[in-house]
């Protein structure tokens, strides 16, 4: 599949958002179409040239994109509905960029929505007692894994707290984020501890939003008459899970979901071309601070056990040698599920386009959208200017 993208480009070429929030009374029609509007009119679009959607979310239910949808007239396109826990609106983009790739249409939009849901998942209902109660925790895993790298590599809790400074720092310029307040370092420490070392500051909060990418191929773009120096390209799509642990006796384990993220990683930067030290962003999961140190090594920004120290020298800052997370990530622009995926891409073009103000990262030309999903699942996007 990753040379289905090599030999029929896509490029995005709308992108729009409905600012990440806390749980409230709106409707996900009015979260959802708030950004689908915004994406058609950034690509200059009309709703009756979209001849497919594909809906990414994660607690809001069946058929809501269709019934989102039909508020813009029912136009007989074809809609899909994907659900992939965090990296749903990943999938979404994946599929439409690759349907779109194939042929099938020469223009999509992926839409990412979700309201805040009852939290049910499928491992609960599994047949299978749990270990512990906690056992299906995510705070509480990475909780641990925080404890267990800070002993193999002497991190410290002001490195965890660092990242929750930075993201916070990030978010607060950026418009569509939830939180838009910096805090200090003693502000993210004086936090109320939730798991172990982690304070409420290093771990996303939940909420609801929405996210809308629309992507075309060349034919597409020169049918629609779409501004091509606005377009970038999504030089690679892909969607991986996680494997068993290597257990061999004397081998320092790398944990599953590092691992993951390490070969989805590579295998979509080897899909686009380029190597680690080409990005010049990356945008990735940081529901909790301990990813962001831990993940930048397993990418390749940095080499492992140098995360802290990649981040303390200023090299992940917007500015630096590869902005990591410069939207604010999930710990400061938030974390609905559906959108988040589609927003961390959306992110990545603006800044490709230059079109980041108040956060631009000069010079840009690659970018990485990396998302893990519950279960776990991993989505990688390389996007490039051109």
């Amino acid at each position: 599949m990753p040379a289905l993208l090599s030999e029929r480009p896509v490029h995005v070429v709308g992108i729009g958002l409905h600012r990440y929030q806390f749980p409230s009374e709106t409707p996900y029609v009015t979260l959802g179409l708030t950004a689908v509007r915004e994406a058609l009119a950034d690509a200059g679009l009309a709703w009756p040239q979209i001849p497919l959607a594909v809906i990414g979310t994660a607690a809001i239910g069946m058929a809501a994109g269709r019934v989102m949808l039909r508020h813009l007239g029912s136009s007989g396109l074809e809609v899909m509905q994907v659900e992939n826990a965090s990296a749903s609106g990943s999938t979404a983009l994946r599929t439409a960029c690759l349907q779109v790739a194939a042929g099938e249409h020469d223009v999509a939009i992926a839409v990412g929505v979700d309201k805040f849901g009852d939290g049910r998942r499928a491992a609960t209902k599994d047949g299978l007692a749990p270990l512990s109660p906690t056992a299906n925790v995510p705070l509480v895993k990475f909780a641990l894994l925080a404890r267990r790298l800070m002993a193999d590599h002497g991190l410290t809790v002001e490195d965890l707290a660092q990242v929750a400074v930075k993201n916070h720092g990030n978010a607060a310029l950026n418009p569509y984020a939830q939180f838009r307040k910096p805090r200090t370092l003693e502000q993210v420490l004086g936090s109320p501890k939730v798991a172990g070392d982690l304070t409420g500051l290093q771990c996303t909060p939940r909420g609801e939003g929405a996210a809308a990418a629309i992507v075309a191929s060349a034919a597409g773009i020169a049918r629609l008459g779409i501004d091509r120096r606005r377009a970038v390209r999504v030089r690679s799509s892909v969607s991986t899970s996680e494997r068993l642990a290597d257990t061999t006796p004397g081998r320092p384990g790398v944990p599953p979901i590092v691992e993951m993220v390490r070969g989805s990683s590579a295998a979509a930067l080897e899909a686009a071309g380029i190597g680690a030290g080409d990005l010049d962003l990356v945008e990735l999961h940081d529901a909790f601070s301990i990813e962001e140190v831990v993940y930048s090594e397993a990418i390749g920004v940095c080499e492992r056990g140098e995360g802290a120290h990649y981040l303390r020298r200023g090299a992940s800052r917007i500015g630096g040698t590869c902005a990591v997370n410069a939207s604010g990530g999930l710990i400061g622009m938030g974390h609905p599920l559906g959108p988040t995926g589609i927003g961390q891409v959306c992110e990545i073009v603006r800044q490709l386009r230059g079109e980041a103000t108040g956060r631009q990262h000069g010079g840009a030309r690659f970018g990485l959208a990396h998302m893990i999903g519950l279960g776990s699942v991993a989505v990688a996007h390389v996007l490039a200017k051109e």
